[in-house]
């Protein structure tokens, strides 16, 4: 074994060779197949060997710094994820792997890196990605019950350490009976330059809500909140942007229209450089949603100066602090009432939240500085010694 990392000067590691895991990679849909990309492309840049391996999604490019196997889903039982190919993968690297994590739970790619640790067993971090919080277990619950039991539980009780995006999901996990270490370290995001340099909004105010359409995000609660707000905004429109998830889709423009709400329109996902335009136009972002371990989208639009609205179900309680949103009660009054002070601010007033916004993230949220966190778990788990900072061991 090498020296313990306490004996080590923070930011002075020596390369860990380690091995990521996610469903899908490559795509902007979702908030791990954008992090965890991005995570890995950090550590490489620190100098750690770094191999990403997902099922689905597209062909990283090399010069990110670290390499990417892509592998296909098998039938039957494809809605598990089940890879063949990836699990061989899998098995092939173990013997020279120090550190396996993964990412998220409920699908086999999210199972194989507890089945191929070999021995001694090769320390294994797991990121539950919010999917142990309270609301996310109570959704499709018995089938996550009958997985737990058969594969998901015995793979996560046996991981080294967990790793938690916030507060609030370090205590779902202690909620979930599970005592191992806890690293507690948020995700990164993409801090562009010259945004405060943006060509001034034209044309409505726009409120503007970017993810997936799916039920845990409360867009229906938005569309309740608009339908009663709007008559009182005709200069403001809502765009609502983002993939469908399971046909919910369908369902939010049923409600849009039963509720006859003016000035909504659906546009689909999109990514990239348009995503980032979307978010600098807009004059607030709103997340509604029921449940997030981060929230991925309030850091995007932070970083394009664009203030944020959302709930008590996210960890976002420094909005507040920082003063570049607002972090409400989860429900349609009290997004009434937040959309009404914020709407009412003048253009210039929500300008400078979101520039005190992208300063926070500038700041606290750099992908350089949570792969440093991240190195310094990983040597911690190789080396032992004393923990990093941000490893809770109560």
């Amino acid at each position: 074994m090498g020296p313990a990392l306490g004996a080590l000067p923070r930011g002075v590691l020596g390369a860990v060779n380690v091995v990521q895991v996610v469903a899908t990679a490559g795509s902007e849909a979702s908030g791990p197949a954008y992090s965890v990309p991005r995570l890995s492309r950090a550590l490489a840049r620190l100098g750690h060997e770094v191999r990403l391996l997902s099922v689905l999604g597209a062909e990283l490019e090399a010069e990110r710094g670290f390499s990417h196997g892509v592998y296909s889903r098998a039938r039957p039982l494809e809605r598990l994820w089940r890879s063949p190919g990836l699990r061989a993968e899998l098995e092939r690297v173990a013997a020279r792997t120090e550190v396996l994590h993964s990412h998220g739970l409920w699908v086999m790619p999210n199972v194989y890196p507890g089945w191929v640790r070999r021995s001694p067993p090769t320390p294994l971090v797991i990121s539950p990605r919010g999917t142990l919080s309270a609301w996310a277990l109570r959704h499709s619950r018995w089938r996550k019950k009958l997985a737990w039991l058969l594969l998901q539980g015995p793979v996560v009780r046996a991981a080294t350490c967990l790793h938690a995006t916030a507060e609030d999901e370090y205590r779902d996990l202690r909620r979930a009976g599970l005592r191992q270490p806890v690293c507690v370290i948020p995700n990164g995001i993409d801090v562009p330059d010259g945004v405060g340099q943006t060509a001034p909004r034209t044309g409505p105010h726009t409120l503007l809500y970017v993810g997936r359409l799916h039920v845990k995000k409360g867009i229906d609660l938005l569309l309740r909140a608009w339908a009663e707000l709007a008559p009182r905004r005709p200069d403001w429109c809502l765009r609502i942007v983002g993939p469908d998830d399971g046909g919910h889709e369908r369902e939010l423009r049923a409600l849009a229209a039963s509720l006859r709400v003016p000035r909504v329109v659906f546009t689909g996902p999109v990514f990239g450089a348009e995503k980032h335009a979307l978010y600098r136009q807009a004059a607030l972002h709103v997340l509604p949603s029921h449940s997030e371990n981060f929230g991925m989208t309030v850091a995007e639009s932070l970083a394009q100066a664009t203030p944020v609205v959302t709930t008590h179900g996210t960890p976002w309680s420094g909005l507040v602090r920082e003063g570049c949103g607002w972090w409400i009660e989860i429900g349609v009054e009290p997004l009434v009432q937040a959309l009404e002070v914020a709407t009412a601010l003048p253009a210039m007033e929500l300008r400078a939240r979101g520039e005190r916004g992208r300063a926070w993230m500038q700041r606290d949220f750099s992908w350089g500085s949570i792969a440093l966190q991240m190195a310094e778990v990983y040597a911690w788990l190789r080396a032992g010694g004393a923990p990093p900072p941000t490893v809770r061991l109560d």
